[in-house]
């Protein structure tokens, strides 16, 4: 019996058919654009991203025709929210996390309820990314939408009203809309009626301990090739599955995912809601793991800003690896020294992630000179990205969080260098399991458990992940890497205000072209 993990990302989805064991039998992806109407506005159009979905699908099952599927669960990106009718047609393009333009609706939230209180209630902080403050924009300035609208559907609905003919969302991925009780495990009722959302606009909640939600109807089954429909099961959110398919189900353990964004997961058994964490605009949510929650970091860069590197800055090695067949990362990274770079690279293109999340800081490199190489500078950008990721392990540890080790997946996953100085910067041992693709398993170890497959999640996890690769930190590199370090974190507030001078000088009126860059390769990166 072979199982799917079908993962909806923000710029791609991906169709994986795994055996019961972990093994991944075929994957099938696409690719689908963003739309930015406005500056700082992010959407995309379901039924397109709901088609390519379907293509991947189709492609994937038809290469495991011999091991047809039982049953598939969506690991899917959070926080997106459409408004759609009573047939589950999109009334409009959805309105994605990443769009900041609900300045207005937070700053009437902290008024109304007071950022303190909605942390501690939803574990979610103030921020544009929330889905609630993005209802209320639609709401205010969009009043026909909003009355139009049957129920307001985040990704996993949305799919798995197409799929089924059901709505219902996760407790997982509801508890990162801002909307969701932590300590009830319900929609938050007086929050919603505080901001004018009916609950039954909502997708009622699947239930806590995970199952089967519905059935594959006999129309989308045979359009994607199957002979009989499959049973479909709640998922949840991309980075909690793939929390669970890297082996993610203790306290103590993390998952650093690094792809597009660099993610930080960590599991806690009961939600740790500090004052530092919320400060830290640290999101705590629950796991797709019943009774376990996750405090999530985030780097919008990651692996995006290397794409970018490697686009725009090292034209000569992309074209002779066209030539030569050799990785361009490999000649992009061949002559990078040994040991710390001696240069500072303030890795936010998109603005800083986590603790920070602000949206006018910008990429920088210090320390240049007439000796500095190319493969050093690359290098550097590792670095930085990495000294990122140790602010954040950093802020968690202040809040009494414990990591002990970090499971590495994404492409990030498959680049010795980074690994070693991710092992030497935070100082821990870096775990890689044998698949990479884990919000994928992940998904597919929901689907499994829910159709008999394993008699439970740690059970499906022991007979699919494995370690293949573990990289302990050096004393001498960590002890180089330290003194960096420090230097490091006066590079944020010493280039702040000058960041924020520049970004007033800029007009905002003009409606730049909004440029996407896609995940990064899937070759490895050294």
């Amino acid at each position: 019996m072979s199982l799917i993990g079908l993962d909806i990302g923000t710029t791609g989805c991906k169709a994986v058919v795994f055996t019961e064991d972990g093994r991944l039998l075929c994957a099938a992806a696409r690719e689908y654009p963003l739309v930015s109407p406005q500056p700082h506005w992010a959407e995309q159009d379901l039924e397109q991203v709901w088609n390519l979905a379907c293509g991947a699908l189709a492609e994937a099952v038809s290469a495991v025709k011999k091991d047809p599927p039982a049953a598939m669960a969506l690991s899917v990106h959070g926080e997106a929210v459409v408004p759609v009718d009573r047939h589950g047609k999109p009334l409009r393009r959805a309105i994605l996390g990443m769009d900041t333009r609900t300045g207005e609706e937070n700053r009437w939230l902290a008024e109304r309820f007071g950022a303190e209180t909605l942390f501690n209630r939803t574990g979610m902080p103030l921020h544009t990314i929330n889905t609630l403050p993005k209802l209320l924009w639609l709401k205010k300035r969009e009043p026909e939408v909003w009355k139009k609208a049957d129920r307001f559907l985040l990704v996993e609905d949305f799919f798995l009203r197409r799929l089924g003919g059901k709505a219902v969302i996760s407790h997982c991925l509801a508890s990162r809309t801002q909307m969701y009780d932590l300590k009830t495990g319900a929609w938050a009722d007086d929050i919603l009626r505080e901001c004018g959302i009916e609950p039954s606009r909502l997708s009622p909640l699947a239930p806590e301990e995970g199952g089967a939600v519905g059935i594959m109807t006999a129309e989308t089954a045979e359009s994607v090739g199957l002979k009989k429909p499959l049973t479909l099961v709640s998922g949840g959110h991309d980075q909690a599955c793939a929390a669970l398919g890297s082996g993610v189900l203790e306290g103590d353990t993390a998952m650093i995912s690094t792809g597009t964004a660099e993610v930080v997961e960590v599991a806690m058994r009961s939600p740790v809601l500090d004052e530092a964490l919320r400060n830290g605009n640290i999101s705590i949510y629950r796991h797709v793991v019943p009774q376990l929650y996750l405090a999530m970091t985030l780097n919008h860069s990651g692996g995006l800003s290397l794409r970018w590197f490697r686009d725009e800055l090292c034209l000569p090695q992309t074209e002779e690896s066209r030539n030569s067949g050799r990785d361009a990362y490999d000649l992009i990274f061949e002559g990078a020294p040994d040991g710390p770079t001696g240069l500072l690279f303030l890795p936010h293109f998109a603005g800083s992630g986590t603790p920070l999340l602000d949206t006018a800081s910008r990429g920088a490199i210090l320390g240049l000179t007439f000796s500095t190489t190319r493969p050093a500078i690359a290098k550097a950008l590792l670095e930085g990205l990495t000294y990122e990721l140790r602010i954040n392990i950093d802020l968690l540890r202040t809040a009494g969080i414990s990591i002990r080790e970090l499971h590495a997946v994404g492409g990030g996953a498959r680049s010795p260098l980074w690994l070693k100085l991710k092992a030497d910067i935070c100082g821990l041992p870096i775990r890689v399991p044998q698949v990479t693709e884990a919000a994928c398993l992940g998904a597919a170890l929901l689907a499994g458990t829910a159709a008999g497959v394993y008699p439970d999640l740690r059970t499906a996890v022991s007979r699919t992940v494995r370690i293949v690769k573990t990289m302990e930190p050096d004393p001498e590199s960590a002890r180089l890497y330290e003194d960096q370090y420090k230097l490091f974190r006066d590079v944020y507030p010493a280039l702040a205000p000058l960041h924020h001078r520049m970004e007033a000088t800029r007009n905002l009126t003009i409606n730049e072209p909004f440029k996407v860059y896609t995940s990064p390769s899937r070759k490895k990166i050294p």
